[in-house]
């Protein structure tokens, strides 16, 4: 596995590449969401490079070791979109399948519903398609609660750092690398660059959405998950007019780091199918 960099869409996007050398393998894309990076991946990019995927984990941009991006607008789902589209321009891939995790979610079903030409299969975790998530009713509205406060600048920024990062270390994430988290959103700039993708897109989307997938679809949602309900991922086959198959998991949120081999397991199933 190794780290690269490219430059597209007028940002530098660092990623992790199983296969550099490798390109008759059939690509896999695999998104992260706030406030990771694609080394949450990492037990993913194994399973599925040694079953004869090529697996691109890149790092959205202002997060990780992307480019630091400073304004709302850079982090726009179009503009991720294009980043994404141009990581596969640069390395040749004409298409891959494509899963998602949390924001890395809806970048996936934007990607999906925006050029459903570059992606061949479709995983969304934990997150459902946007109009499902809007219309889920009011326990999804309580439950984002948290999202209200990152939307105002510079409030999250004054509150998460508290007491040594204590909100983003504690039960309020639940993080399986609480540290980690911490420690990447304590260099300058990076928090702020995350949390704009919640003020660049959450707006829009609630009121917007996007429109319906082509891609075969599977939806992956964990019991425990304290932000979303089952609604929003199960309602999401509404949204899907490929093949739709939804999956429910015990557990926390983080399912890729929490239940790394049935994670790799499901994503191989559906990638193979």
């Amino acid at each position: 596995m190794q780290r690269n960099q490219c430059k597209t869409n007028g940002v530098e996007i660092s990623y992790l590449d199983s296969a550099p050398d490798a390109a008759a393998r059939p690509a896999v894309l695999l998104l992260h969401g706030f406030p990771d990076s694609a080394e949450m991946w990492t037990a993913q990019i194994i399973a599925l490079h040694a079953a004869g995927y090529r697996v691109l984990a890149p790092d959205a941009r202002g997060y990780g070791q992307s480019q630091l991006t400073t304004r709302v607008e850079d982090s726009a789902l179009e503009q991720i979109v294009a980043d994404l589209c141009g990581l596969l321009d640069a390395l040749d891939i004409e298409s891959a399948h494509v899963a998602g995790h949390d924001w890395g979610a809806v970048f996936a079903w934007g990607m999906a519903a925006q050029q459903p030409k570059r992606v061949r299969r479709l995983v969304a975790l934990s997150v459902g398609h946007p109009l499902a998530y809007t219309q889920a009713g009011i326990e999804q509205k309580l439950r984002a609660w948290y999202a209200v406060g990152f939307l105002v600048p510079g409030l999250a920024e004054r509150l998460l750092p508290v007491g040594n990062w204590r909100l983003l270390r504690s039960g309020f994430t639940g993080h399986p690398t609480p540290d980690a988290v911490r420690d990447q959103m304590a260099r300058p700039g990076r928090l702020t660059a995350a949390l704009n993708v919640y003020r660049a897109n959450a707006p829009l989307l609630m009121r917007h959405g996007l429109p319906s997938v082509q891609a075969d679809t599977l939806g992956i949602y964990s019991t425990g998950d304290a932000f979303l309900t089952a609604r929003q991922m199960r309602d999401s086959h509404r949204f899907v007019r490929g093949q739709w198959r939804y999956e429910q998991l015990p557990g926390g949120h983080w399912m890729p780091l929490s239940q790394p081999d049935r994670i790799s397991e499901l994503l191989l199933e559906h990638f193979s199918a």
